[in-house]
């Protein structure tokens, strides 16, 4: 019987552009414009681009693109597009899988793709296949990675990257089979970062984009790595999760008739996806009122208990973050930013933003409960209940986080932030340029100057 590696394999080789239907081929166009204007923003204010530097520093001739920087070889090219499209932690995230999907698939596939002249309809063939393989190795065990502190948007990420760019190169099932075992040796990623609040975290998609690319030419040049990679006595599953066996038939047998990459979610708030529902119920609940901290008594937020310890644990810190990015994994400092400030968004996590004293006073009376919300896994739900020192009471509950599938962020929803991202970067012009050849990526024959605007991004 085929393994699962072999079954995953044979699908991304053999899955055509017309066998993927019209809705899910627009959802991974505007997934990849979506991760490109989340990289793009880091790139313009300062965020992640240490991956650029360290990968320039290394040489190479330049086939592919990158955001802000010089072309370089497309392993090197993955690694710090990557990076920076993760910096801000406003890109999309699958809920069953509790994985950041795009940023390591689009970035390992564009820069393939440019780098082998591919079409655009290749290209978004082999996001599509890379989406369905990272969504369904982590669907497989929901949740058990983080429990074990270990980050799924790499560790079950490398996989569908290595898929998608296994495709571009034209590999066959044999090769990407050993190129998946081979994926698993370099499947990585610690959340040992929230402990002091560092961000290493950007660093996980771009070691997984950077080797997909890596396990996929090991692979053509002869390398083997094991076809029981996922379900061996010492695979993937046994390895991180302690699952001495894993069923792997029902994310296997609808490969094809059930696509999930309509349902990654997208962000409207560059913070942990976790937050996002409490998030939201604060917005609604404050109905565009802001607070100062001597009208508020106490803030009760609500969450899924898996979310505790990433965003409300330990609460002196994420009472005060110590950093930008702790703050983007602390939702008292986040709903305290929504109550007082009527919004969150990329400013609000600065080390000025961060040290504003009206916001600290609110988060330190911000307290959570958790609730086992119906709609979790399948999405990121929160609520809030505001107590006013008027004694009003204001609250919300969002079963549903904003940008879901159940709770959709429409395609002009989804422009609107690229363009508030990209600006920041980007020319108008450029933009522009860039936004009319994603979305219209599957009429080209050619994407090798696709992605050329990149390269004009300011870099702070």
């Amino acid at each position: 019987m085929a393994t699962a590696a072999e079954r995953f394999a044979e699908w991304a080789t053999s899955v055509r552009y017309e066998d993927i239907p019209s809705d899910v081929i627009e959802h991974a166009k505007d997934h990849l414009l979506d991760t490109i204007g989340c990289g793009l923003a880091a790139s313009a204010v300062g965020v992640a681009g240490e991956g650029r530097s360290a990968m320039a520093s290394l040489g190479g001739a330049g086939d592919a693109t990158v955001i802000g920087g010089p072309s370089m070889p497309a392993a090197n090219a993955a690694f710090a597009n990557a990076m920076l499209c993760h910096g801000l932690d406003f890109d999309d995230t699958h809920s069953g899988s509790v994985s950041h999907v795009s940023t390591v698939v689009c970035p390992a596939a564009w820069a393939v793709a440019q780098a082998t002249d591919a079409s655009g309809r290749e290209l978004i063939t082999a996001i599509v296949a890379g989406n369905e393989i990272v969504t369904r190795v982590g669907m497989a065990a929901c949740g058990a990675f983080h429990k074990r502190g270990f980050h799924p948007t790499s560790i079950c990420g490398i996989f569908g990257a290595t898929a998608a760019v296994g495709r571009l190169y034209g590999y066959d099932a044999d090769t990407i089979t050993r190129a998946l075992g081979i994926a698993g040796s370099m499947a990585s990623g610690l959340f040992a970062y929230l402990e002091d609040g560092t961000p290493t975290k950007p660093i996980h998609p771009a070691w997984a984009a950077h080797g997909a690319i890596l396990a996929s030419s090991l692979a053509q040049f002869g390398a083997i790595g094991p076809k029981s990679v996922f379900e061996g006595t010492f695979g993937l599953y046994h390895a991180f999760v302690e699952l001495a066996e894993i069923d792997l038939e029902e994310q296997l047998a609808d490969l094809g008739t059930r696509w999930e990459t309509p349902n990654i979610a997208y962000k409207p708030y560059p913070a942990c996806h976790f937050m996002h529902g409490a998030l939201g119920a604060a917005a609604q609940a404050a109905d565009g009122r802001t607070f100062r901290s001597e009208e508020i008594d106490e803030v009760l937020v609500t969450v899924p208990s898996a979310g505790v310890s990433l965003v409300l644990e330990p609460e002196d810190q994420k009472q005060l973050p110590r950093s930008e990015y702790e703050g983007k994994f602390s939702l008292q400092y986040s709903t305290a930013a929504m109550l007082a400030r009527g919004r969150v968004g990329v400013a609000d996590y600065t080390d000025e933003a961060i040290s504003d004293q009206s916001v600290l006073d609110i988060s330190t009376k911000v307290r959570y409960e958790t609730k086992e919300y119906p709609t979790y896994p399948q999405a990121f739900p929160g609520g809030v209940r505001i107590t006013t020192t008027g004694g009003d009471v204001l609250d919300a509950e969002f079963p549903y986080q904003k940008g879901g599938p159940d709770n959709p962020m429409s395609r002009a929803d989804v422009l609107a932030k690229y363009r508030e991202n990209a600006v920041t970067a980007l020319g108008a012009s450029a933009m522009q340029a860039l936004e009319a050849a994603v979305m219209s990526i599957d009429s080209l024959d050619d994407v090798s100057e696709a992605f050329a605007p990149l390269a004009q991004a300011r870099a702070a």
